[in-house]
């Protein structure tokens, strides 16, 4: 046991850890049940897959990274804290590991009553949400959970980086280049360094190179159904449309699946600041408010099931089938395809050479921290890359942004543009475009063509950033449901439907950035994926 000055409970901050009072306690009393705890007692560990919600009543709870004999401490709580976080809801495993080390008291609640509570209580839910919100946010801070241990080099390393980054799943990545841990770490677990990247899981649990449906299905991101044969709705894609259709329709009592290939959120969810989001005058990142939506959808009794992609779809019996790549298949009364767009790439040479180590299309926090103190190259005119600009600003040497365009408001909003011109640090390149990329195993400087003078100069980049429009992602409908020219879905009356988001098959729909005609835009996308659900309401009666 540890001694007792080291048993001081973590401070409360931001509301990650709020005191609930004897009304609260009393609350959450009626949907559990108060049991005897005593030292050394493990209340869960990380990678349980399912755990009970507990409040502590008395003695000395520790939180630890790791096991419950060599974790790192992450927090201790005492009477009236909770433990738990953001996972009790999504239905992903235990990040962490609770251990008592004050006997005591704590009182219980199962999983499966926790929505009941979390509904019956409105303020009390609020501070579990906030607190679940805030302990997932610090959690991902002292890279706490997953273990990534691989070469900055490799491509397998940056994509399960990427994807726990997108997921906003807790971890923390040795490099194996430049970390002394690393090479003792994998010779303590047998691994040589040859067939890292390798991911550890709960504690010792080793992941060879895992697959992103690996480590989906590992960390319980991956839904395994529910036992129905026919779903009201499978939403494909859980981008903005997306999720506001799986909020919609679940609040609504349809039996809702949501199907993500990547991460919920979509494009914007790789956004680093949407400011002019209706609510958030302060602004939001992309990767919480996904992350939020997320939680709402699956608070009304939505699944959603992610590293998913769609590989077909059919007509059956009078239901739709959709096919994963995978090979999973599921049923649905109706269908609204979100897949959304995804960034073009740019005709450059060598642009292949250098995408698995220096070339990004996101500017997340993952991205920001390889840049730290680097030149980099912004390229896209667009909010994307304006928004982008802005924030690897705060981090990089130096961001050179270039634009083919012949002014900053040609596809960009004013206020990112305006923000662009008083940013320190920000060089702009009008009517330019991208023509040579420089280096030998890391990209070294980008060539630059003004394109009315056709004057070229060579730019200092370590990592190339690039948004430059978007293509849709519908191939793997094979053509079977009407697409215009470029490849987006056609609704409405130019479908042959009356009702405006209805494709060319009736009980489909499309909604965001997927859909012809469409604004793209976070506001516009979740409005669609609402309208939608009501579209559904009509096809179904």
């Amino acid at each position: 046991m540890a001694a007792a000055e080291e048993l001081r409970e973590t401070p409360d901050t931001l509301g990650a850890f709020p005191r609930l009072d004897e009304e609260q306690i009393a609350q959450v009393e009626r949907h559990g049940e108060r049991r005897p705890t005593h030292e050394g007692e493990v209340l869960f560990r990380q990678g349980d897959e399912r755990y009970d919600f507990l409040v502590v009543l008395a003695g000395k709870v520790e939180v630890l990274d790791g096991d419950e004999t060599h974790g790192r401490r992450i927090a201790v709580h005492g009477p009236g804290r909770f433990l738990g976080e953001l996972s009790l809801l999504t239905g992903q495993a235990a990040f962490f590991t609770a251990v008592v080390r004050e006997p005591g008291e704590v009182l219980a609640v199962p999983v499966e009553r926790l929505r009941g509570l979390v509904s019956d209580s409105p303020a009390l839910a609020d501070v579990i949400l906030r607190a679940f919100i805030q302990r997932r946010e610090y959690l991902i801070g002292v890279g706490a959970g997953l273990k990534i241990v691989g070469s900055r080099y490799s491509h397998d390393t940056r994509r399960l980086r990427e994807f726990a980054a997108r997921n906003r799943l807790p971890h923390r990545w040795i490099d194996l280049d430049s970390d002394d841990e690393a090479e003792s770490l994998l010779r303590g677990l047998g691994v040589a360094p040859e067939e890292a990247p390798i991911v550890i899981w709960r504690g010792k649990q080793v992941l060879r190179n895992p697959s992103t449906a690996e480590l989906a299905g590992a960390i319980g991101l991956r839904d395994h159904g529910s036992g129905e044969t026919v779903c009201d709705l499978i939403v494909v894609g859980a981008g903005p449309a997306g999720l506001a259709a799986a909020v919609y329709g679940a609040s609504e009592g349809l039996s809702t699946l949501a199907l993500e290939g990547v991460a919920t959120g979509g494009q914007a969810g790789t956004s680093s600041r949407i400011e002019n989001y209706l609510g958030f005058p302060a602004g939001i990142s992309g990767a919480e408010l996904a992350e939020r939506a997320t939680i709402q959808a699956e608070r009304f009794g939505a699944r959603i099931s992610v590293s998913v992609e769609a590989g077909s779809l059919e007509q059956l019996n009078g239901h739709y089938l959709v096919t994963s790549q995978d090979g999973k298949e599921v049923q649905g009364r109706t269908v609204l395809i979100a897949t959304g767009a995804r960034y073009r790439k740019i005709p450059v040479p060598r642009l292949e050479e250098f995408e698995p180590t220096c070339v990004y299309y996101a500017a997340t926090m993952t991205e920001a921290a390889l840049c730290r103190a680097h030149p980099v190259v912004v390229v896209g005119g667009g909010n994307s890359a304006g928004q982008a600009t802005v924030f690897l600003a705060q981090h990089a040497e130096r961001v050179d942004l270039v634009v083919r365009e012949r002014n900053l408001t040609d596809h960009m909003s004013r206020y990112l543009a305006d923000r662009i011109e008083r940013t320190p640090g920000v060089v702009v390149h009008l009517h330019s475009e991208v023509r040579e990329l420089v280096g030998d195993r890391l990209l070294e400087a980008v060539v630059v063509e003004d394109g009315e003078t056709g004057d070229r100069s060579r730019i200092e980049a370590r990592e190339l950033f690039i948004f430059c429009g978007a293509l849709p992602v519908t191939g793997w409908l094979d053509g079977q449901l009407a697409l215009d020219e470029r490849g987006y879905l056609i609704t409405g009356e130019d479908a042959g439907s009356t009702l405006p988001l209805e494709t060319s098959w009736p009980g489909v729909f499309a909604a965001g950035d997927v859909r012809c005609g469409s604004i793209k835009r976070v506001a516009s996308a979740v409005g669609e994926g609402a309208m939608a659900v009501r579209m559904v309401h009509q096809r179904q009666t």
